[in-house]
């Protein structure tokens, strides 16, 4: 055991000493196989707040959401809507809380895009006609003012809950409770501004849209016989419910619309998981193949490494005979080598990691990105370095380590 340490310190000692000696090209090398680990760190960690970022705007939207939609079906490959009028009603949406009963809550909403008029400002914006449980459901609360409540919803009042896109875009600064708005030529009283929610995941904007009840636009603004709602939405009390009531759900759908063995579903069930999961898929496919392509860095980082070993075995093949001809083995001198490279690769992968860390602040500042750098990406940072080195240096070593000692006395 002692003469293994022993071996170890002194090939360690050597091969630290040798590297001094060659200087710039070592430290060129070094700083090759830095750039290059920086780089797949900085990769990395912009695909892992990434997907943080999506989970984060997914819970924005709502939490533990399962959606109903009009059916689509296939037509050549491509999905499309079955009819232009949706299959589902208010009567659906009350069907659903009263018969499953992992459902909290549920909601339901038509989208009309209208002209809303407040003064001499106008723009085009995504009226939704709601019904109360949205608030809860979708997280729709108000920074200011009211929600719409039962109340407003069985009188079918007239009274509007305004986004802040909407809000800044018809009032700028000015406070927008109690004034007018007019959609299609209706008046309604603003009554609250919702929360600040920003981007979805699919790009569009949260915060450009108006919440109205759907008893007032069902018989102030479509006609009362237009029944139908766009999409249903229901909350479970707990995230591990979601694909039991969706399950639950597709079998009343069935049910209740009489739809046969074998035919293809009228309605179309997405669980939140799902959202999740598509997304982050996409954005995980992206950070491998970018990480791919930085690896790319990592093999020339490698290539560098050995190419200087073997510079250095060339110009050192006397020094290589002399100490086989004093006594050191082909293990020594093998071992000797093998340090210098992994010392290299490690000091390359340790300013790296600075590196790594450091591009990947700038990242969050300059870009406005989120970033995220964990332990297991510096440990794997750490552990790659020292498999470059391992691998790149292993040919210049067993090279060196298979010379002969008087072909090595005689080489000038």
């Amino acid at each position: 055991m002692t003469t293994v340490v022993h071996l170890l310190c002194l090939s360690t000692l050597k091969g630290v000493l040798s590297l001094r000696a060659q200087g710039l090209r070592a430290g060129a090398s070094v700083l090759g196989l830095a750039m290059a680990v920086a780089s797949v760190m900085i990769i990395v960690s912009i695909g892992a707040g990434a997907r943080q970022h999506i989970r984060d705007l997914v819970a924005i939207e709502g939490v533990n959401i399962i959606y109903v939609l009009s059916a689509v079906r296939n037509v050549r490959g491509v999905r499309v809507v079955q009819q232009t009028r949706s299959s589902l009603t208010v009567e659906d949406a009350l069907a659903l809380k009263s018969s499953i009963p992992q459902l909290k809550d549920i909601c339901w909403w038509r989208q009309d895009p209208s002209r809303v008029v407040a003064g001499p400002e106008n723009l085009e914006a995504r009226v939704l006609s709601v019904s109360p449980g949205c608030q809860s459901v979708k997280g729709w609360w108000p920074e200011s003012g009211s929600e719409i409540s039962q109340a407003n919803f069985d009188a079918a009042e007239s009274v509007a809950v305004l986004g802040q896109t909407v809000k800044q875009r018809l009032f700028g600064d000015l406070n927008p409770i109690g004034r007018m708005i007019r959609i299609r030529n209706v008046p309604f009283q603003v009554i609250g501004v919702l929360e600040w929610k920003g981007f979805a995941p699919g790009g569009y904007d949260q915060d450009d849209i108006v919440l109205i009840p759907y008893s007032t636009s069902k018989y102030k603004l479509l006609g009362a016989t237009m029944s139908y709602v766009e999409v249903i939405a229901a909350a479970t009390f707990h995230r591990e419910e979601l694909s039991a009531a969706a399950e639950s759900m597709k079998e009343l759908f069935r049910i209740r619309h009489q739809i046969q063995p074998g035919s293809l579903d009228d309605v179309l069930i997405r669980t939140q998981l799902e959202v999740e999961k598509f997304y982050e898929e996409t954005s995980e496919t992206m950070t491998v193949f970018l990480a791919i392509i930085a690896s790319i860095a990592l093999l020339v980082g490698g290539v560098g490494i050995m190419n200087i070993l073997l510079v250095s075995v060339t110009e050192r093949t006397r020094e290589i005979g002399v100490r086989m001809a004093v006594g050191a083995t082909r293990r020594h001198i093998l071992l000797q080598f093998l340090i210098e490279a992994m010392t290299l690769s490690l000091a390359g992968g340790c300013i790296g990691i600075l590196f790594g860390v450091l591009g990947a602040r700038l990242t969050t500042m300059l870009a406005g990105w989120p970033t995220i750098i964990s332990g297991n990406t510096v440990a794997a940072a750490v552990v790659f370095s020292v498999a470059v080195g391992l691998f790149f240096g292993m040919y210049p070593a067993n090279k060196a380590s298979r010379l002969n000692p008087i072909d090595a006395l005689r080489y000038e």
